[in-house]
């Protein structure tokens, strides 16, 4: 775990490096929230040796640090990815890191297709929430996966609705729009008081009306950025219908990294960045609440002093 410290120096001199080309290019250069990170076990198998580990903490929190990105919704398949970061609380503070814990419901990738009917899923849940982590108890719920919205009227899923709403926990959901407004009737409160994340803000495409038409009927409800096709345009800017979006609403988004394959993490620099880029089209104060305010006012991280 030294290699942190070690390469704290010339992690704190690419920061200099892409702060600078920040600057050039009028990007954002304010400090980043995460709020969609998989530390899987593609990444690292955190009792086997490498091969087995080719992304190891250092190496992820060095990604991290000199990205400039201060905090991150952590979640992973299975739970031990996130434990892992949680437990290394020596690392995360002098990579100034964040993390924020959240438990997945998968522990391999059968579960992804399965666990809204997988009564055992409730159980590791429960475990997971009775033991939290040395980073402080666990947050939310997530991410999970309904590739048919109708699965969302599964047991399991009706059951953990209510469970997250009922601890005030929030929700990482990889869902479509219909899927959104079946969760969110799975809550008491008929989704006003459910935090939920809409990972991706629609994958697949939902279109920007009915995406407004979702923030306006959940006023907690939440759209994270990652994959999001049409979100961008011409030099990396925000397309037009997106951007009166974000203005409308500069609260209720986030932007994410999504690590699931090991292809995002050689390539977290440039996501980043990507980020950077559009939220320099936007005004300073929108920028900073959709690059760090909302997520840390979500989950109560106090904004780094440097």
């Amino acid at each position: 775990m030294r290699v942190v410290g070690l390469t704290r120096f010339s992690g704190l001199a690419l920061v200099a490096g892409w702060a600078l080309s920040a600057v050039a290019q009028g990007a954002y250069t304010g400090p980043l929230f995460d709020a969609h990170l998989h530390f899987n076990d593609e990444a690292c198998v955190h009792d086997a040796p490498a091969p087995g580990c080719p992304h190891p903490l250092p190496d992820v929190l060095a990604r991290m640090q000199t990205s400039g990105v201060r905090a991150v919704l952590a979640n992973s398949r299975p739970n031990d990815g996130t434990r892992a970061l949680a437990t290394a609380r020596e690392q995360t503070r002098a990579a100034g890191v964040t993390v924020v814990p959240f438990v997945r419901l998968y522990r391999n990738r059968a579960d992804y297709n399965n666990w809204f009917r997988d009564g055992t899923i409730v159980y590791l849940v429960q475990a997971e929430l009775a033991q939290g982590t040395p980073a402080g108890p666990y947050r939310g719920l997530g991410e999970f996966h309904l590739y048919d919205s109708a699965n969302a009227n599964g047991p399991v899923a009706k059951q953990l609705m209510a469970l997250a709403e009922d601890k005030d926990l929030a929700i990482l959901a990889h869902v479509d729009d219909v899927a959104i407004d079946l969760l969110m009737a799975h809550t008491p409160t008929q989704g006003q008081k459910l935090r939920l994340i809409w990972a991706h803000t629609g994958i697949g495409g939902t279109p920007v009306a009915r995406v407004d038409e979702l923030m306006a009927r959940y006023p907690r409800l939440m759209g994270e950025l990652s994959y999001r096709p049409g979100l961008t345009c011409d030099g990396g800017q925000l397309c037009p219908e997106w951007r009166a979006l974000l203005l409308k609403y500069p609260d209720r988004f986030l932007i994410g990294s999504d690590t699931w394959i090991n292809q995002r993490w050689l390539s977290y620099g440039e996501l980043m960045q990507g980020y950077r880029v559009w939220l320099g089209g936007l005004p300073a104060d929108v920028a900073r609440q959709i690059g760090w305010d909302n997520g840390a006012r979500l989950f109560g991280v106090p904004t780094p002093k440097n």
